[in-house]
């Protein structure tokens, strides 16, 4: 037989083939015609009769379910891959440039060459945003404040009531009523110039495993948070002032220790309105101290807490460390407390990014720069006090 008519003859037997429904009801009727056939003859299954409709019953039971699956296969969806969306597309191509960029390969695609400022440094924004977003999970001082992404010198008007307040009072018919009131003043936001260097080792650079990206990212992001909480908390003459102008204060008693009265009236400091997101902020031996202190009753004013941000708090908030707090000594700002928003922060958004072939090639190393301009002042005096050591 040709191989012609031994493939139409596979072809016909195919398409003769029952169906699953079809196989299904001949077996049913097997069975019925073997239970037919023993009642006619008023007589029970034989041991092969017995065990065909015990067989039946497995086949017709095995196309039920295979049935099953058909149908419930029929109204699955095929779900297709994500497409990825053009900004993803940007991210991912401003990562690869910025790479490639630090290895020293040149892009042939105009598309994904990362732009050259007046000063020569690249910015790349994927790069940039990934550094700033690292910097808000890092320092809770940056995240907690009113940050003003924006360029240039920001203005921001405030309401003064020291001098006065706007107040309401009993009046006559034709009688005059008196002004009070406050009055408005603003801050003044500006841009001061700050730069961190990372190092990258070649070794590391020539291994094509590395994550230069993350590693770059990482490093700037913990540099910069390191400087920023630093300047928030501390601030510098003529330069950022953050913190250091908070004018809510109280003076300890002692150069060197803090008693509960004394935290107490720290945190009385602050009106009721602002002190549902208030924290407190101390350095880690200023807290070893805290945590010996007891109320009257022997209870330990600070305590350990699992559903606290960071562990521990005390008089109900939360309690934050930090290195850059000054310990407790004379005439050092030992604590602060309150509502971190009061203090507005300005960060500009484009943190340019600097690669340095040249100047390290003597250690085998490439330098990484970001600048970023950034200013930081009080906004709402209200909303924050702090703990001065007593001066000796």
């Amino acid at each position: 037989m040709s191989y012609q008519n031994v493939l139409a003859k596979k072809v016909i037997e195919y398409r003769s083939m029952p169906t699953l429904v079809e196989q299904r009801n001949n077996l049913l009727d097997e069975a019925d015609n073997l239970v037919k056939k023993a009642k006619e003859e008023t007589r029970a299954f034989s041991d092969d009769e017995s065990k065909r409709f015990d067989d039946i019953k497995k086949e017709v039971d095995q196309i039920d379910k295979t049935l099953k699956a058909e149908e419930e296969a029929r109204s699955f969806d095929k779900k297709l891959p994500a497409k990825k969306t053009e900004k993803e597309e940007k991210v991912q191509a401003e990562e690869r440039a910025f790479t490639n960029y630090i290895r020293g390969v040149v892009e042939e695609r105009a598309d994904v060459n990362l732009t050259v400022g007046a000063n020569g440094a690249v910015i790349p924004s994927s790069i940039a945003n990934k550094i700033i977003q690292k910097v808000f999970d890092i320092s809770p001082i940056y995240q907690l404040a009113t940050r003003y992404n924006i360029g240039g010198t920001l203005s921001i008007p405030y309401y003064d009531e020291s001098a006065g307040t706007i107040e309401m009072a009993y009046a006559d018919e034709f009688v005059e009523l008196e002004s009070t009131s406050g009055k408005f003043n603003s801050i003044q936001l500006k841009g001061f110039l700050a730069g961190a260097l990372s190092k990258v080792s070649k070794s590391l650079i020539n291994n094509s495993q590395f994550d230069i990206v993350n590693f770059v990212i990482n490093k700037m992001a913990e540099s910069i948070a390191k400087w920023i909480e630093n300047e928030l908390l501390n601030g510098t003459t003529n330069k950022i002032s953050g913190l250091s102008t908070v004018s809510q204060t109280v003076t300890a008693a002692a150069a060197t220790a803090i008693t509960t009265d004394e935290l107490i009236d720290l945190q009385e400091e602050v009106p009721d309105a602002f002190q549902g997101s208030s924290i407190w902020i101390m350095n880690r031996s200023t807290r070893k101290a805290i945590r010996k202190l007891k109320d009257a009753d022997g209870n330990y004013l600070l305590n350990k807490d699992i559903s606290a941000k960071w562990g521990y708090t005390l008089l109900g908030k939360d309690v934050y460390t930090s290195d850059n707090m000054a310990v407790m000594e004379s005439g050092k700002t030992a604590i602060f407390y309150g509502d971190m928003s009061g203090l507005a922060v300005k960060l500009s958004e484009d943190v340019s990014i600097e690669v340095l072939r040249e100047k390290y090639a003597t250690q085998h190393a490439i330098g990484v720069v970001a600048w970023i301009e950034m200013d930081s002042k009080v906004e709402n005096a209200q909303k924050i006090a702090k703990l001065v050591m007593k001066s000796a």
